[in-house]
């Protein structure tokens, strides 16, 4: 914020806030970012509330997978899901020339406004997917039973009923949406082209080759925070007006999806599924693919030489790096999640509100945001971090924090107090009470959001862009740099490794946990 309102001489100015709205050119990309979010939420919304509520009224054959691949699509690095698309439907994509070559007809291709709709709809619909089946679980069946009996069924019902009673987490769930596609870097950056967004605008100022101007860059973050500031806020205000406590003592009882309704609600939720995780199959399976003695074209034949010149490059040291960040990371932040959850729930006042709100503004902000703050206030001495492996650890731990802390949060709140009452009047200290009694009982909330944590720390990227250099560099990076290179058969076994370590970090929460469901 200061470099922001400030000039090299140090004194006070408003003139990179006047330089940028002064001139179209970077006016536009505010308009470019909220209208492209905006229809990203509208058809998020649209396809993931059907294929949720499918699933929760409904006995779909297999529904778990069609529950873990959900998670897959949504947990994947935005630009991976850019990059497989533009393979696909890029101007010399699989599905274009296919459809040139053998049938004549010339689609559309995947750059610009409309491509970056595509691709964040469909890694973002299971978003909306995953929170609506908490919401829908919770519903009473005695209210669909009411409202049958007065004669509301099927799409009436849904739209009168079931989606009234679910409206707070319609609008938390597009605020999700909102929140993850405004501050997506990897999707615009990848297949926009002309198509300017605002965190791609503040990357290129703050890396312009003609001379980095902080000043701008800055001036252009604070507008942004501003920006999603207003929308959260907005959303909170929405959500009170829709506040209300329900009863789930009796929940909904799913359906057998029979005949022709069951038939076109199986094809619905596979097509969604099989679209929005194609990206992901064709990458690995490039991974594979013969590639040329430089990487740069894949021609006929498999072989593992992808794998191999990753190996002999960046692999060993990007893996380490997301393992060794990952795990400190994750430590960090399930300490700190506790105790602000701790302090939020049991020892409520106003220094603790502010210090959950200030944890959760993070929530809100785009990761370069939070790559050029770091960067500024950790830049000079006496805190000189720029270029070490410290201040990507701080970027990945400021940045995934508030998934820990909100799931944290709303499980403590569930557990009563009188269980610690309890073992303090027996004689135990309050530290031991806490974490012998108090932490163990919200293990499942802290795994749930631990877990959001570890795969997002995996796939980060727009803050990582900013702080990295060859000695930090992630896995999600090294794809990334693979593919501005042009190097995309070692692009494609980065995705893949990467695809995989997400899968297997899924697998074991789910066994841990016994659990069907992720709470986000």
């Amino acid at each position: 914020m200061r470099q922001a309102v400030y000039d090299k001489d140090g004194g006070f100015t408003f003139k990179q806030f006047v330089k940028f709205f002064s001139q179209k050119y970077y006016t536009n990309t505010i308009s470019n970012s909220v209208k492209v979010t905006l229809a990203v939420t509208f058809f998020s919304l649209l396809v993931g509330i059907p294929m949720s509520y499918f699933y929760s009224f409904y006995k779909l054959k297999l529904s778990k997978l069609i529950f873990t691949i959900s998670i897959l699509c949504c947990m994947s690095a935005p630009f991976l899901g850019a990059y497989s698309w533009i393979l696909l439907l890029g101007r010399s994509g699989v599905i274009t020339t296919f459809f040139r070559d053998n049938l004549g007809i010339h689609i559309t291709n995947i750059y610009g406004f409309g491509g970056i709709l595509l691709v964040q709809t469909l890694k973002f619909f299971p978003l909306v997917f995953i929170y609506m089946n908490g919401a829908f679980k919770n519903i009473d069946n005695s209210l669909m039973e009411a409202s049958a009996n007065m004669g509301c069924t099927g799409v009436r019902r849904l739209f009168s009923v079931v989606l009234s009673l679910a409206m707070p987490t319609v609008l938390a769930a597009s605020l999700l949406v909102f929140m993850r596609a405004f501050a997506d870097f990897g999707t615009p950056v990848v297949i926009g082209e002309g198509y300017m967004t605002f965190p791609v605008l503040i990357y290129r100022e703050f890396v312009n080759e003609n001379g980095a101007d902080y000043g701008f860059a800055s001036a252009i973050s604070v507008i942004a925070i501003i920006v999603t500031a207003l929308v959260f806020f907005a959303q909170k205000w929405a959500s009170r007006k829709f506040s209300y406590s329900m009863s789930s003592l009796h929940p909904v009882e799913k359906k057998e999806a029979k005949g022709i309704g069951g038939f076109l609600i199986h094809m619905y939720c596979y097509v969604i599924v099989f679209i929005a995780f194609l990206p992901q199959l064709f990458i690995i399976y490039l991974s594979f693919r013969r590639t040329n003695q430089s990487g740069t074209l894949f021609v006929k034949g498999f072989s593992l030489g992808s794998y191999k010149a990753a190996l002999n490059r960046l692999l060993v040291r990007s893996m380490n790096n997301t393992v060794m960040m990952g795990v400190l990371a994750l430590l960090f932040i399930v300490v700190i999640a506790i105790l602000i959850a701790y302090l939020t729930v049991r020892r409520k006042n106003i220094v603790n509100d502010t210090i959950d709100t200030f944890a959760m503004i993070p929530y809100i902000m785009p990761g370069v945001v939070i790559g050029i703050a770091l960067l500024t206030a950790f830049g000079r001495r006496p805190f000189k971090l720029t270029g070490t492996f410290t201040i990507m650890l701080l970027a990945v731990i400021i940045r995934r924090l508030p998934y820990t802390i909100r799931s944290a949060t709303a499980t403590l709140s569930q557990i009563p107090i009188s269980i610690e009452e309890a073992a303090l009047s027996l004689g135990a200290s309050k530290f031991k009470t806490l974490t012998r009694i108090t932490v163990p009982m919200m293990g499942n909330g802290i795994m749930s959001g631990a877990i959001l944590s570890w795969v997002a720390i995996l796939t980060e990227v727009s803050s990582a862009i900013i702080l990295y250099n060859s000695k930090s560099i992630t896995m999600t990076i090294s794809a990334y740099v693979a593919i501005t290179r042009g190097n995309e058969g070692m692009a494609a076994a980065f995705a893949a490794i990467l695809t995989v370590m997400t899968i297997i970090s899924l697998l074991i929460y789910l066994k841990v946990t016994k659990s069907e469901d992720i709470k986000l």
